[in-house]
């Protein structure tokens, strides 16, 4: 069973005046049908305004869909019984770590979601120590999460979420609000935890975080305009050029030395391919 399946999804923003009157209606998803298995990395690229943290709280029951259904382990999510546990199957992080500290030490709000799910205290303890090491944090159990770096902080909140246990993990553009350093920190936990067979779905705009994805997924006006693996999709440099989105460096460096005349493979994701490729271009001409 796939652990989502999203069939004909459409989902449309109302904007009303102060009498409750329509003014106007936006789709943000627009008839939407994708399906991830359990264990698989996805990502999911688009610029802002493509739909995709939409999509992302379907996933997590957090919106409604105006049409079709979103299934998460054959849950619907329009089945309101069925949140909790959906919740506990498919869990978030959001983009601004602020927006999710509750805890005066970090321990404690690593222990909020299990204690809000009614697992006994002895578990929680074990759970809170078990998911701060996995995102090495452990250390930091009795700090004041407010004075930690924002990649500290969004570690704290992915451990929040895995003391919980899901099957998958949603994370909605987690690395936007933060610096390189910080950025780097989380793709490489959510890469980490993925190895522990976590399904990962990540929403980014930053290109280069999804290399190591299994599958990508570009969305453009609520659509899934195109879906591969990273290579596919990064050797299809001008449609995503088309779409507003930029490419990593190095794949666009590759892309423009094989414009010029360079025998240079399709979708270079890593600087070594390209040395690899630039070498085999000089012992040919050799």
């Amino acid at each position: 069973m796939d652990i989502v399946e999203i069939n004909s999804l459409t989902f449309d923003y109302i904007r009303r005046d102060e009498e409750g009157n329509v003014e106007g209606i936006t789709t943000a998803v627009d008839d939407l049908t994708l399906s991830v298995k359990p264990g698989e990395f996805i990502a999911v690229l688009g610029h802002n305004g493509s739909g995709k943290s939409t999509m992302a709280r379907h996933i997590n029951a957090m919106l409604m869909p105006t049409e079709g259904n979103v299934l998460v382990k054959g849950m619907n999510t329009r089945n309101s019984e069925k949140h909790l546990d959906i919740r506990k199957c498919a869990g978030m992080v959001f983009q601004n770590p602020d927006n999710q500290i509750v805890g005066q030490l970090v321990e404690e709000d690593v222990a909020f979601g299990p204690e809000n799910l009614g697992v006994p205290a002895d578990e929680i303890r074990a759970r809170v120590d078990e998911s701060l090491k996995a995102v090495g944090m452990y250390a930091y159990r009795k700090n004041d999460p407010v004075k930690l770096s924002g990649g500290q902080k969004q570690r704290v909140s992915i451990a929040g979420v895995t003391a919980m246990h899901p099957d998958c993990i949603i994370f909605d553009e987690p690395t936007a609000m933060l610096d390189p350093a910080g950025r780097k920190d989380v793709i490489e936990t959510a890469k980490k935890l993925n190895r522990e067979g976590i399904t990962i779905i990540l929403i980014t705009h930053y290109m280069e975080e999804v290399t190591g994805a299994d599958r990508v997924i570009v969305m453009n006006k609520g659509k899934a305009v195109m879906e591969g693996t990273p290579k596919e999709i990064f050797s299809r440099v001008p449609e995503l050029k088309a779409l507003r989105l930029t490419v990593p460096q190095v794949t666009e460096l590759a892309w423009e030395l094989k414009q010029r005349g360079l025998d240079i493979p399709a979708g270079i994701l890593t600087e070594a391919e390209l040395i690899a490729a630039i070498r085999g271009n000089a012992r040919n001409d050799g």
